[in-house]
């Protein structure tokens, strides 16, 4: 990745839906120019795809919390096949599959305490393969947006 290349992930990193010729100009290149740059970056794998995003609070999921998650046997499969049951749960928004105390890390919104609780005993506390659990809410979270090559 060159500097143009940098700058034009950058760019989409701020705003998926800025055009290319928006880009280019701003660069001072050729729009055909932008648009192969953008390609071969796709291509690459460096940028892998475009997404909205959506305000949790306007969506009814204005509680987050973060759980701390702990399964025994720590073998590949139970690992695995519980990270398989946590993609599927609507309340995830993500997950960290860790070395340490802790198994997993993960990131939930849901609409409220009472639906927080619902969801720690009466979805994950119910797995026989869950040894501990800790349940912190979120009081603030930010994302950064623009994240550059190291």
């Amino acid at each position: 990745m060159d500097e143009l290349d940098s700058a034009l992930v950058r760019m989409l990193q701020e705003d998926g839906r800025r055009t290319n010729r928006d880009m280019a100009q701003e660069l001072g290149i050729a729009p055909s120019t932008c648009l192969e740059r953008i390609r071969s970056l796709r291509k690459s794998g460096i940028l892998t795809g475009f997404h909205a995003e959506a305000d949790l609070a306007a969506i009814g999921r204005g509680l987050q919390a973060v759980i701390a998650v702990r399964v025994r046997p720590p073998t590949r499969a139970v690992i695995e096949a519980f990270q398989t049951f946590l993609e599927g749960m609507p309340e995830v928004v993500s997950i960290f599959v860790l070395t340490g105390n802790d198994d997993f890390l993960v990131h939930v919104a849901v609409r409220d305490t009472d639906h927080l609780h619902a969801v720690v005993l009466e979805k994950l506390a119910k797995r026989p393969e869950l040894a501990d659990v800790r349940t912190s809410v979120v009081y603030g979270h930010m994302r950064k947006k623009v994240i550059g090559p190291a």
